[in-house]
Formats: structure tokens, sequence, C-alpha cells
């Protein structure tokens, strides 16, 4: 039997295949070179080739040739479509102010916790340093294009990052603007070119918090004495059981020895004596206990050059742009690793107290909230995280631990269970009790409660462990939050409580009612009418005095941001 060896179905297909590729490629590729004689005539040139590029960008992912991408595509070309693809930056082969400006501040774009290579540095230095420098070039239609896409494509980069930051949402950012707009970006652009500058702008679109720019205005010293030498990050800890991952973990590890001199090669692969050897070296090196291990306080020492302080920096500025444009009047704020609270009144710091937060494997939340009352002598009622996290192995190997440390054991019509007639190994998760610290000096809660609405059972308090507040590090709580100065946080509220009331006199609990209960060691609800607000954060730096202090990233958040959003910094 003969078979023709012709397929029409294949031929069908490789002709829809030529189509396919013909209409996906019908934009053509921006030139390469386009030399015009006359200036009068660039401006219209370079026009057409705007047109051009942007058409080509759009339906290549942003490419406008193999180097050059377009982060903004989109929004660059909505701009360009409602200006008719006039050039923005240049005229008539000569720059416009506004370029000079805007390469200037992406060159120092460090002083703004921002990275110059974000926005195209080397690209657009590269050619201006080509148009500024040679006759030939400055006829090169093509060069002022790619040049004119790529400033308004970093001014675009530029404000989303001073006005938005570039940290995803989470559950408790308060800050809803859109980034999806394109009028955002637009808007600003027509902004700039109408008035020619770009200062006024850019300030306009960061926080006005306080906070912020007094950690911005300590970068300018911290960049002037920064050392800029690149050492090796290491990603820490590495997955256990993964050969393949650990083997890549130790070469990264010796690479970073051999960068501060502590191991004299990269290859081949050290064995253990020769790793051990060299880790010792290196903690000889940083007067740390030179015991030759691999520890998580190890890699942390390795990692923390100026330029991951930096990164903090950068961190820390974005967080703050998650914050509301407008901050309450008065509120709480609470830096876990700065362990402080502050009181701001107006804008000033009314109160500021050490505090004792959560230890990492039980950490405080994050959260917003407001002070609803408040309790003098609080009897404490254990969450089930804790009584199964802490509790419940305990009282699996001895049945009356409980009663040992003073918490009672509470069934739910409130009659007090003996922990011996239970048989604790039948429970994983919770219990079907309550567990409850009774009122007192010796109460884990102190004499004083700060309660807000949460879901994490968490709370503002005093202490019956104050000498702890001695300690530079303070993160040794189930998660709630201690405050040595509660006095003076419980009187700030009732006297805003009171500034609040028509008459106030007419207000039944004043500060000699608390003092008069805490001498008694009488348990009150204090209801709080104008309620103060409650923002628990995690600001891994502050900036104070020109300066910026830097404190321990106490739960790993930091780190976890940096290998997210910084790793190719």
């Amino acid at each position: 039997m003969h078979y023709d060896n012709k397929n029409p179905y294949l031929n069908l297909a490789l002709i829809f295949l030529c189509l396919l590729i013909i209409s996906c490629n019908s934009t053509s590729k921006p030139k390469d070179k386009q030399i015009v004689a006359d200036p009068q005539q660039m401006n219209t040139e370079t026009r057409d080739n705007i047109k051009e590029a942007l058409d080509f960008a759009i339906s290549n992912n942003g490419k406008i040739d193999d180097s050059i991408k377009l982060g903004f595509a989109d929004v660059v070309n909505s701009f360009y479509h409602a200006e008719d693809y006039e050039p923005v930056w240049s005229t008539k082969e000569k720059w416009k102010p506004l370029a000079d400006s805007l390469l200037d501040f992406i060159t120092h774009a460090e002083l703004d916790g921002l990275f110059p290579k974000d926005y195209h540095f080397k690209h657009l230095q590269s050619l201006k340093h080509k148009l500024d420098a040679d006759s030939l070039n400055r006829m090169d239609a093509a060069l002022w294009t790619r040049a004119d896409l790529m400033f308004s494509d970093a001014f675009m980069h530029i404000i989303k990052d001073l006005k938005h930051g570039r940290l995803q949402a989470d559950s408790i950012t308060l800050n809803k603007d859109s980034l999806g707009v394109d009028n955002f970006y637009v808007q600003h652009l027509n902004e700039v070119v109408k008035q020619q500058q770009l200062n006024a702008t850019f300030t306009s679109l960061q926080p006005s918090h306080k906070g912020y720019w007094e950690l911005k205005n300590g970068i300018k010293r911290f960049l002037d004495s920064m050392d800029r030498r690149t050492y090796t990050y290491l990603a820490y800890p590495y997955k256990k059981g993964d050969a393949k991952d650990s083997a890549n973990f130790i070469q990264q590890l010796q690479k970073r020895l051999s960068e501060s001199g502590a191991i004299s090669f990269t290859t081949p692969m050290p064995d253990s004596a020769q790793l051990g050897s060299a880790i010792q070296k290196y903690q000889k090196q940083k007067g740390i206990k030179a015991d030759g291990k691999i520890s998580a306080s190890l890699i942390k020492t390795m990692n923390y050059s100026d330029a991951e302080r930096f990164k903090r920096i950068a961190i820390t500025l974005d967080r703050y742009k998650q914050l509301p444009d407008t901050m309450p009047e008065k509120y709480i704020w609470v830096n876990l690793p700065g362990f402080y609270l502050h009181v701001i009144d107006h804008d000033t710091i009314a109160i500021e107290s050490k505090i004792i937060c959560g230890k990492p494997e039980t950490r405080t939340p994050l959260l917003n909230s407001a002070i609803t009352n408040m309790i003098t002598y609080p009897t404490w009622t254990v969450p089930t995280s804790i009584i199964a996290k802490s509790y419940l192995p305990k009282l699996k190997q001895n049945p009356n631990y409980l009663n040992k440390i003073g918490i009672k054991l509470l069934d739910s019509k409130g009659n007090i269970v003996d922990g011996s007639t239970v048989d604790w190994s039948k429970y994983k998760k919770g219990i079907p009790y309550k567990v409850m610290q009774g009122s007192g000096d010796d109460n884990a809660l102190g004499v004083f409660k700060f309660n807000f609405n949460n879901p994490y059972d968490v709370y503002l308090h005093d202490t019956n462990e104050r000498y702890l507040f001695k300690n530079a590090s303070r993160a040794f709580s189930h998660g709630c939050v201690r405050v040595q100065e509660w006095e003076k946080l419980a009187f700030f509220i009732l006297r805003n409580d009171s500034a609040s009331m028509s008459r106030p006199d007419s207000m039944k609990v004043n500060t000699d009612s608390i003092k008069t209960w805490i001498k008694r060691k009488e348990s009150h609800r204090i209801y709080v009418k104008n309620k103060i607000p409650v923002y628990i954060r995690y600001f891994g730096c502050d900036g104070k005095d020109g300066k910026i202090r830097f404190y321990d990233d106490i739960y790993g958040e930091d780190k976890i941001l940096r290998e997210k959003y910084f790793a190719d910094k």
C-alpha cells in the first residue's frame, strides 16, 4: 500500500505557526542608530522613535533592546500617548535641566534609602556621557530615544518607591492607596514637567512621620563612613538533610571566610578540620568565642556588614510608608526590636518606657488597636497557646505543676480542679479547663493591665519580674508587652479622658483613685471613653540627632524581607 508523505494537517499547522510568529513580531524593533543632520528635526524623529519603541516594549514585556527593559512600560506609554510622544528630557540635541536634576537624584538615591541600580543608573550615565562627549552621537535620534524612555521609566519607579516602598502590603498595613492607577504616575510627571523641578514633588510623596525624617537625616552620616566592601551573604539555616543545599552553604561560607582572610583558598571544598580552623580564625578576628562551630550567631555576625545595615535602613523607611498618611494626634507606639514604648502627643514623645516583649518562639504580634479599659490588680487567664506550648508538657511530667507555681485549674463552672486527678496524656493542643492566676503582687501581669481588642489575647501590662528591665535585650514574655512606666501610661490615659469631658470634675476615676486601689490591692476595671490607638510595630532602626541606631533583629523579620525584596542589592 502507498502512503503520501504530504500531510495536509501538518502543512496547516506549520502555516498557522508562521502566522502566529509573524503576528507576535508585528511591531518593529527600535532603531539601533539614526543620524539626524538637522538639530531642528531631532524632536520629530525622536517622537516617532518613542512611539515605535513603546509599541515594541508593550509587546515584549517591557524590553526595548537586549539590555534595557522598562519596568513601567504601560504607565510610560500612557504618559507619552497623552503628550503625542514628544520627548520630555531633551530637545533638539540638548538636555533639559530636568534631566540633569533627575540623574543627580538617582546618583544620590541612597540618601533616600533607594538603590541607584533600580533606576537605569549605569545605562543613563553611559548614555549621557556618550551624548555629551561626542558631536556625532548627539546626532543619533536612537540614543536620545532610549535616554528619554529610561528617564521617564526611572521617574515612575522612583515615585512608586518613595510613596509606597518596595514591601508587599500585609494584614496590618493601613495605607490603602492604589498602585494600579496610571493617573498617579502620569499626574506627577506632568506636574514635574510643568514646574520644571523635582524636589518638591519627591518630598511631598514621602511620609510626614517624624521618625521617618529622623531616620533619613542620619543616612548621609552613615554613608560617609560606610564600608562598601562586598561580602558574600549567607542564607541560614540551610535545608537539613539536603546534601546539595548543605554543600552550597559550605561553599558560600568558604567564600565568605576567604573574604575576611580566614581561609586562603576558595576551592576545593575544605574538610571539617580546615573549616573549623578557619571559623576559629574568623571568630578571633571579631573577638567572639572561638569554638570553630557553625551557628546562627556566627552567621549573623558574618552578615552584619554596612551593606546589610543599609538594607535594614531601606526596609525600615518602607515600613513607615505602610503607615497612614496622617497619624492620630495621640497614640501609643511600641517598637519591638527597640524594646520601647512611646506615647505620642501631637508629634511629641510624651512618655517613653522600656518594654519586655515576646520571646522568638512566642513572639509579640504586630497589630493596630486602641485601649478600651484598664484593670488594677488583674487576674491572669492563661491563653490556650501558652497552655499548649509551655504548661501542657510540664503537666504531663508533673500533674501538680500549676499548683506549684500558684496557678489555679478551673472547670467550666469555675470550680477548682485538682491537677493530679486529670489524665494529661490524652491532651495535645489544648485542655477543657481554664488556667488562671489570681490577682496579687506575684501575678505575672503585675498590678496593672491595659486591654485592647485583638485576636491574639495579648495586652500591655505591669510585671512581677521588674528586674528584667535592666537587660539590654528584653524578649522574655509569652507574647504580651510588659511596660516599665505603666503608671505614667495609665495617668496619661485618665487625663486624656478627663480633658475630653465637658466637666472634668465629673470623672468617677482619677489618678488618686488608682493610687488608692493599688495601695489597698483592690481589683477595679476602668473603662476608657476616649480610646487611644495602639500600634505594635517592628522597626529595625531609628534615627536621632543625625545618627542611626540599629536594633537586634530579634524575630528575623528584617532578614526575611532582605532575602525576599533586597537579595540582588
